[in-house]
């Protein structure tokens, strides 16, 4: 399973651990990911995404899923939405 969120595609940063000593080892900060099932209105189906916390939280502001892949930037986006998005884009509103 990749550590990408399919929505905003947060990616694990690098960095280093600190000590109290000042030695820096080298460490990975991860997003952090949960499972969620989204409901699409305009496709009338639900759709499981591996989506960071961030990602969630932009789709409660947006007001919904649809509208929240409609205004979405296609390199944020991975393969599966992006299908996604271009039969929301095709559908009537």
């Amino acid at each position: 399973m990749s550590k990408k969120c399919e929505l905003t595609g947060k990616i694990p940063l690098k960095g280093h651990k600190v000590s109290h000593a000042n030695n820096k080892t080298k460490r990975r900060f991860l997003p952090n990911l949960k499972k969620v099932r989204f409901k699409s209105d305009l496709l009338k189906k639900n759709i499981r995404l591996t989506v960071s916390n961030a990602g969630v939280r932009s789709v409660d502001k947006k007001g919904s899923f649809d509208q929240f892949v409609k205004s979405a930037k296609l390199r944020d986006l991975s393969p599966r939405l992006k299908k996604i998005k271009k039969s929301l884009l095709s559908k009537p509103a």
